[in-house]
């Protein structure tokens, strides 16, 4: 049986935004049921994500640690920003995001993985790359005075040391969480990291311009 997500999408009698942020806003749809009935469902309207899931020669990962207000945490994450270009290449959003968060390059760049944050209550898609032959950028690096990189701690991890926070619920951050256990999955599978899907596979999620 081949097991995969299938585009469907339900009649939406009426759409209201009782919010609108400057990233993202809230939709409160009227969805029309299979039996007729109606129900609201409201939910965030995301523009989508990259993570980048830097591997160097030693087999670490690249990992920043961060303040997150909402869940009251410094979290340990992959490099990652919003794709909140029209349009752009979910690639060259997560080299720029490499760069801006750890002043890194990479020659080799993969799909690790796609995935939705909340599917429940987000339209929020996710890019997982894997990047490797990683290197000290060039060029001119960010302002840090203000920024919040500035605040980011920055290392350089075992993938085996993060598979294993992630298993003892020390480590939550979805997509470190994601990107880990793909990549431990990936590397265990046939062909390894090389058998993984190019860096400009289509993503239907969230079509892009070449």
């Amino acid at each position: 049986m081949n097991i995969k997500d299938t585009p469907e999408s339900w009649e939406t009698v009426s759409t209201r935004r009782p919010f609108e942020g400057a990233k993202t806003s809230v939709n409160s749809d009227m969805v029309r049921m299979p039996d007729g009935s109606t129900v609201r469902r409201d939910y965030q309207v995301h523009p989508g994500s990259v993570c980048v899931l830097a591997l160097d020669a030693a087999g670490r990962v690249l990992v920043l640690s961060q303040y997150r207000h909402p869940v009251g945490r410094r979290l340990w994450e992959l490099p990652a920003g919003l794709l909140d270009v029209p349009g752009e290449n979910p690639l060259h959003g997560a080299q720029r995001e490499l760069f801006e968060e750890a002043y890194v390059k990479a020659d080799d760049w993969r799909v690790l993985t796609d995935y939705y944050a909340s599917p429940g209550g987000s339209d929020e898609a996710i890019r997982v790359f894997l990047a490797r032959g990683v290197s000290e950028a060039e060029g001119e690096r960010y302002a840090e005075s203000g920024s919040e990189e500035a605040d980011m701690q920055v290392d350089w991890v075992p993938l085996e040391e993060l598979v294993r926070g992630v298993l003892a619920g020390e480590l939550g951050n979805s997509g470190l969480v994601v990107g880990a256990l793909s990549l431990a999955a990936a590397l265990a599978a046939e062909g390894g990291a090389d058998a993984l899907r190019p860096a400009t596979a289509p993503w239907p999620a969230r079509p892009y311009e070449a």
